[in-house]
């Protein structure tokens, strides 16, 4: 059996693939693997190999593709059922992660960490510019009550803030545990100083966030953005902001990446801007790629399917 890691895969997951007795385990790259494709029954990937039709017609015996991750947007689901190649992802493997870096870009815009740290490196002494705010008391709007939503919202909790969500399928009991209010959407704009993003993407999310949901939300709301970059409209974000309805932005996900030099939310100082590290700790992609091995491993050895995007006939 042939196994493709065509991404960068943790250690200790490429040790538990060269375990398995008579497995070929061909260890590639985003540039290189698909000279590897013709005989492969597994394939690796992360985030930076695009699995569409082409890709997979080069596979014919291709069974099960292992996405390191959350996300499938790099992969075609609809051609990989077609062709009976099974798509496992990771969820909950990277969600600390995200929540952390979330928390940070919130502490960073209302403490103006970014701005202060580089004018005070630049010779200044701007003390009475950066009067900032605590999150103490304020009110957190989650769109999205997932693992990353709830591992956002318990570390809020420290922070003594107001949290409430809003997710048509959220368990309202695992809310209630997480002291988090459930309400409408509508009601989640009104209410919070801070909205951070936490939904995969649909028909019904995608550009959630244009110019009428800016409408309804609180003059100087902050939004965080670790999710993807397709649920913002960037250009009603900019306008948001430009306006002064919107005091500031964090943004870690972009729906070009990377984006464009004529993307408008670059050119805004009330911008924070990261390259998708949201889930980049050590810590994440140690779980996520152990954790990706071992359900392909599972699925390949024993024919067990977990964390399935996709529906086919196990073989």
């Amino acid at each position: 059996m042939k196994i493709l890691v065509a991404e960068p895969l943790a250690a200790a997951g490429i040790e538990l693939l060269k375990a398995q007795p008579g497995w070929d385990i061909v260890i590639s790259n985003p540039k290189e693997y698909a000279q590897h494709l013709e005989d492969a029954d597994a394939l690796f990937v992360r985030s930076a190999v695009k699995v569409n039709a082409e890709v997979l017609a080069k596979a014919p015996k291709l069974r099960v593709i292992g996405r390191a991750g959350v996300g499938v947007d790099n992969v075609d689901l609809p051609a990989a059922t077609a062709g009976n190649v099974l798509v496992m992802n990771t969820p909950g493997g990277n969600a600390v992660a995200v929540a952390e870096h979330t928390l940070g870009f919130m502490l960073c815009m209302a403490r103006s960490i970014p701005q202060a740290s580089a004018s005070t490196k630049s010779g200044k002494w701007e003390k009475k510019k950066f009067l900032g705010s605590e999150l103490r008391g304020k009110t957190l709007g989650i769109l999205g009550l997932g693992y990353i939503g709830q591992e956002v919202a318990k570390r809020a909790r420290g922070f003594e803030m107001k949290i409430i969500a809003s997710d048509p399928y959220a368990n309202a009991k695992i809310a209630a545990d997480l002291g988090v209010s459930l309400v409408s959407l509508d009601e989640l704009y009104k209410q919070s100083d801070f909205i951070t993003l936490h939904v995969a993407i649909t028909k019904e999310t995608n550009k959630m966030l244009g110019d009428a949901a800016f409408a309804k939300m609180k003059t100087g709301v902050r939004i965080v953005n670790c999710a993807r970059g397709e649920l913002i409209d960037d250009a009603a974000l900019a306008r948001a902001i430009q306006s002064g309805k919107v005091a500031g932005a964090a943004i870690d996900v972009f729906e070009i990446e990377p984006p464009s030099a004529d993307n408008p939310l670059l050119a805004l100082e009330r911008v924070l801007a990261t390259p998708h590290i949201g889930g980049s700790t050590g810590e994440a992609q140690e779980i996520v790629g152990v954790r990706i091995v071992e359900q392909v491993v599972d699925y390949l050895q024993r024919g067990v399917v977990l964390n399935a995007v996709n529906t086919v006939a196990v073989r």
